[in-house]
């Protein structure tokens, strides 16, 4: 079964540029509102019922970056109620709406990315052009799971030392500095190994060959060209204004015509390629297996 994540790292990382691109430059609501969607139902097919308490806190942060814009922000003509003497307006409300909304897709969409995008894949797409720009790059993916259970290792250890109490907050400082202490020790000395073993294995004395067990197949290709045609649809209604959206001083759609909705209906299908694609595999893969 070829799943999305599947695909080919370059297809895969095309689309999450469109799909991202295209909804942290447009204002429009529908546009948000699907690109919410998409990104949320595909980081929660993946995950199913993992990471559960990170859509309270992304529900949180919606909430808190709703409220901030009409908060600070007091231009609009409908005045819903006033705070020390500053009108809070209903436009300043429905643009922070749209502002979380943007803020959220993106969260959704960059989490998802970063884990269908591991360093062996950053690798391939960059390796033939950028070789030292991936290195850098894998290496640094690399070292962040690494540096975590290190850290957890360190503190264990400490702690099974009694060399320090978590009964108040200046105990967990005092131990945490000391944790942070070593783990920087020991990142110094992981990293100087590294060098030396690189060295040893003659990188950089010849020009580096590029090495991959990715590679095109018809799928990739024609998620590609969807991806392209669909992107191009809706970049082609923004470039026409035909999904333009005014929030200031009255909040006023555009005038509704072919174009938009040539763009919305694209978009939507943009958004929610992930899913479908990843749906209609599994359908397959289910029948494949009842005929078994």
């Amino acid at each position: 079964m070829q799943s999305f994540e599947n695909r080919n790292p370059i297809t895969v990382a095309v689309y999450f540029l469109a799909v991202a691109g295209i909804s942290m430059f447009c204002m429009n609501p529908f546009i948000l509102s699907l690109s919410l969607i998409g990104a949320a139902a595909f980081f929660v097919q993946r995950n199913k019922t993992k990471h559960v308490k990170s859509h309270f806190y992304f529900f949180l942060l919606f909430i808190v970056l709703s409220a901030i814009n009409p908060l600070f922000y007091h231009n609009g003509v409908t005045v819903l109620f006033v705070v020390n003497n500053s009108p809070v307006t209903l436009e300043a409300l429905i643009y922070g709406i749209a502002a979380a909304a943007m803020i959220l897709s993106a969260v959704y969409w960059f989490r998802s990315f970063s884990q269908i995008m591991t360093s062996d894949k950053l690798l391939y797409i960059l390796g033939k052009f950028w070789p030292k720009l991936s290195l850098v790059l894998s290496m640094a993916l690399r070292y962040v799971p690494l540096f975590s259970r290190q850290a957890k290792k360190i503190n264990a250890a400490q702690t099974a030392l009694g060399l320090y109490k978590d009964d108040n907050i200046a105990d967990r400082i005092k131990g945490s500095a000391g944790v942070f202490s070593v783990l920087i020790t020991w990142a110094v000395e992981k990293g100087i190994i590294t060098a030396d073993s690189m060295t040893a294995r003659g990188y950089g004395t010849h020009k580096r060959t590029h090495f991959a067990l990715f590679g095109f197949k018809p799928k990739d290709i024609l998620l590609l060209l969807i991806t392209a045609l669909l992107s191009s649809a809706v970049i082609l209604s923004l470039s026409v204004n035909a999904l333009d959206i005014s929030y200031y001083p009255k909040t006023e759609l555009g005038e509704f015509t072919a174009a938009t909705y040539v763009g919305i209906i694209c978009y939507g299908i943009l958004a929610l390629l992930p899913v479908i694609i990843n749906i209609t595999e599994t359908v397959k893969w289910n029948c494949l297996k009842s005929k078994i």
